[in-house]
């Protein structure tokens, strides 16, 4: 008696068809694969796509990896007949699928564990295998949905879309969210391809990225000319057609420039473990005011507007006139600096202290003349999830930022843009903010549009890993979605000027103390699609994914 997925096998392989020869011999074995080995191979193929993401962005990676899952999936769901049979087994193959991919793709968080190594070094494998461990139950939700819907032929490749694109919005979403590394960054590096965010965003490019690196498993498994080639060469048309409307919409001109606004961004390369100790709050000072009083080059304007990163000071500044004094002493009449700073706010009786990860505008002479407060803080990293934090607490436990309690988060009714004399209104997002699609703009629209998004960070407890690298992709993206200019200044790089189109225009290394004195470009008049419709666009894609399953369903 063969076993429900060969016989699912010799369905999609009739005899006497050659569907690809050695390829459908392989895909034939990886959809007979069961229990330990099913998983492991699941656990490899995540790990393979995690190549096709920043800083590498091997696309055919990506290809590899999603071709895998659906053979793998043809074994776990294209066998039972029992819609509910197939949950289980496919929701494995995608939490596996997504261990491995999450795994590979984030193992340089540890990084930060060993920044404070006799504290924190017993909790590195919760951050680098805990973490892909847990997440990984969004893309099993996901394989689980494509498992209902699956069927032979082509329409299993809009049923994968639908299961991974839902599950990754979940995952950008669902307790506070963490939409790193999603999947349509595969399409987000390439400055062709990326301009499509404006149209659909990072969502929908993710929904884009599945259709066409899934397509080519087909070519193994069609027994039919049109169901073996079509998906792939739709794939193709598909590259093709994103590709020329990148073009043409990012054309061979610059973006103009604003008219009397000269940045300097300041990037102090300062390592992590010496950023917070008090004792070099004088140094650390010195080297940002010296930094930002550097004469420009021969020739290029002096700087109106200067930027420090994420948490300048290893102290509360607006609690210290002789620093404050000293900061605004350091600014030329009518230069404003922009500053990370965290500050405090006066409690009410029987509260302790608040804290806040801000960015402040601060005036020459010293007086803060605007600021925003950080709304969606870093679980873990700048404070403890409130069920957990008295319990953590009671066993010595706490966030990495060493302030008593934690931060606050900003009220997110009270996100607003920020105003700096001299420049458009300021988007303002702080650290790993930018990496959330559709939230850079207050929900309510300013009286004035946004001219620009500046995202100040710190990056040094990363290091020298993919880690920068991904977040800085990830918010550039952010400028081509919404149509504006993205100005990131981070304590030890990459501190970039990237234009509405998302061509960075300067940019500093990473690891190297520096200034960067730049031009702002200007926002696209209008805005963007994606930018007055949000994730809308995203919604009926996904309704499309899954009302072209099911109108395949009822063909077959």
């Amino acid at each position: 008696m063969i076993g429900a997925a060969d016989a699912y096998a010799r369905a999609a392989h009739p005899p006497g068809a050659r569907p690809g020869g050695p390829l459908a011999r392989a895909a034939a074995a990886v959809g007979r694969l069961r229990g330990w080995r099913r998983l492991g191979l699941s656990w490899l193929a995540g790990a393979a796509g995690a190549l096709a993401m920043p800083p590498f962005g091997v696309l055919p990676a990506l290809v590899v990896s999603l071709s895998l899952a659906v053979w793998l999936m043809d074994g776990a769901a294209g066998g039972p007949t029992s819609p509910l049979r197939r949950i289980v087994p496919s929701g494995l193959v995608g939490w596996a699928w997504g261990f491995g991919y999450l795994t590979a793709g984030l193992w340089w968080l540890g990084s930060a564990f060993l920044v404070e190594a006799d504290e924190f070094l017993w909790a590195l494998p919760l951050g680098v295998v805990g973490l892909p461990f847990g997440l990984g139950l969004f893309y099993g939700a996901g394989f689980a949905a494509a498992g209902l819907l699956w069927l032979r032929g082509p329409g299993r490749i809009a049923a994968l879309a639908f299961g991974i694109g839902g599950a990754e919005w979940l995952r950008g979403h669902v307790l506070t969210g963490f939409p790193w590394n999603t999947l349509g960054m595969a399409l987000g590096q390439d400055i062709r391809l990326m301009q499509s965010a404006a149209l659909v965003g990072l969502y929908g490019l993710t929904l884009l990225a599945v259709l066409v690196c899934a397509a080519p498993a087909t070519l193994a498994t069609g027994s039919h000319p049109r169901s073996r080639f079509g998906p792939s060469a739709a794939a193709l048309i598909v590259l093709a057609a994103m590709a020329l409307y990148g073009a043409y919409r990012v054309g061979p001109a610059p973006d103009p420039t604003v008219a009397g606004v000269r940045l300097r961004l300041v990037q102090p390369n300062l390592p992590q473990d010496a950023k917070f100790r008090p004792e070099n709050r004088e140094d650390i000072v010195d080297r940002y005011v010296e930094l930002s009083r550097r004469p420009p080059e021969a020739g290029a304007a002096a700087p109106t507007h200067i930027v420090w990163p994420e948490s300048a000071f290893p102290f509360l500044i607006q609690r210290d006139p002789e620093a404050m004094a000293k900061v605004g002493a350091g600014l030329e009449p009518g230069q404003h600096l922009i500053a990370g700073a965290a500050r405090a706010e006066e409690p009410l009786p029987g509260e302790r202290l608040r804290y806040f990860n801000a960015i402040m505008a601060i005036e020459p002479g010293g007086r803060i003349s605007d600021s925003y407060d950080k709304v969606h803080l870093v679980p873990f990293g700048e404070y403890l999830p409130g069920p957990l934090d008295a319990a953590l607490r009671m066993v010595g436990l706490r966030q990495f930022v060493s302030i008593p309690g934690g931060f606050s988060a900003g009220s997110p009714a009270a996100q607003r843009i920020l105003s700096v004399p001299g420049l458009p209104p300021v988007a303002a997002t702080i650290c790993y903010e930018a990496i959330f699609p559709g939230a850079i703009l207050p929900a309510t629209p300013a009286a004035a549009p946004a001219g620009l998004i500046l995202n100040v960070t710190n990056d040094a407890w990363f290091g020298d890993t993919p880690g920068p690298r991904q977040h800085l992709a990830q918010a550039r993206l952010r400028a081509v979605e919404e149509g504006l200019p993205l100005v990131r200044d981070a304590n030890t790089g990459i501190s970039t000027v990237i234009d509405a189109h998302g061509r960075i225009t300067a940019r500093l290394p990473l690891g190297e103390e520096a200034i960067l004195d730049a031009d702002l470009p200007a926002r696209i008049v209008g805005g963007t699609l994606y930018g007055r419709l949000g994730d809308w666009s995203f919604a009926v894609m996904l309704a499309a994914c899954l009302g072209g399953t099911l109108a395949a369903r009822r063909r077959a």
